[in-house]
């Protein structure tokens, strides 16, 4: 079932109109959970914009626009050096957005230089839902599968190398009392790479979504499992639980 994007509906007028005012945006799409699956009435609006001239100028251009027509509380613009050709910013219509006594608005607009060949996989992403795209230029298409097989393959190796140092840095911060330090290091070495190395044995096209998404991309039962081993008053249990689980999966990915 689509989902209803009614709420948003005086912004997908403005995104289909944008053409009209930037002769330079090519394609524009929605994304994100609204094709994923999961979108809500707490949920942004994911919009894409690939543009023929800079991705900057698209983007101030862009959300000169959306001042003039919409009231517009704060933007979050992220800092320029995250993409190398492209422009984000998430736009908030309403003060507080973490107020969830009423729905969400919220726009998180990425604009991306149109590159000479514009694919989406549809396997990762979603099918996007196009607003825009008068020549035809974007194609769903799965991504290289040599690439991700050896990002994939340098998961694995980093996972299993980093194993022993990664149990070490927990317990020994643990043993010091250090209860920061040992949450810190119980996520970046017991429960992020567990996660990743689930992804990889479960959903390896989305092998590096990180924490996210993992009631629908993962078995079910595992988002509980990993539940039970976040950071807690006995952290150590969970640590030596987490390593455990990790080796049962480089196990079975070997």
């Amino acid at each position: 079932m689509a989902a209803d994007l009614s709420r948003y509906d005086d912004w997908l007028e403005l995104l289909r109109e944008l053409p009209a005012h930037r002769p330079d945006v090519r394609v524009v799409v929605v994304s994100g959970s609204a094709v994923t699956g999961g979108y809500d009435s707490h949920s942004d609006l994911d919009v894409q914009v690939w543009s023929s001239g800079p991705a900057a100028a698209t983007y101030d251009a862009v959300l000169a626009l959306v001042h003039e027509r919409f009231d517009v509380d704060h933007v979050w613009r992220v800092a320029a050096d995250r993409w190398p050709t492209a422009a984000q910013g998430f736009i908030h219509l309403q003060p507080d957005a973490a107020d969830l006594s009423r729905p969400t608005r919220l726009v998180d607009l990425f604009v991306d230089l149109l590159p000479q060949r514009l694919t989406i996989d549809v396997r990762r992403h979603g099918t996007p839902v196009v607003l825009h795209d008068p020549d035809g230029r974007l194609v769903l298409e799965h991504d290289d599968e040599d690439a991700m097989a050896a990002q994939r393959r340098q998961a694995v190796e980093q996972a299993a190398a980093r194993r022993q140092t990664g149990a070490w840095l927990v317990e020994r911060a643990i043993a010091r009392d250090d209860l920061v330090e040992a949450t810190w290091f119980h996520m970046r070495f017991a429960l992020e790479p567990l996660v990743t190395l689930l992804r990889i044995r479960h959903c390896p096209a989305r092998h590096d979504f990180g924490l996210r998404y993992l009631r629908t991309d993962l078995p079910a039962g595992f988002a509980e499992r990993l539940e039970a081993l976040l950071p807690g008053p006995d952290l150590a249990v969970r640590t030596r639980a987490a390593f455990a689980w990790q080796d049962e999966v480089l196990a079975q990915l070997r």
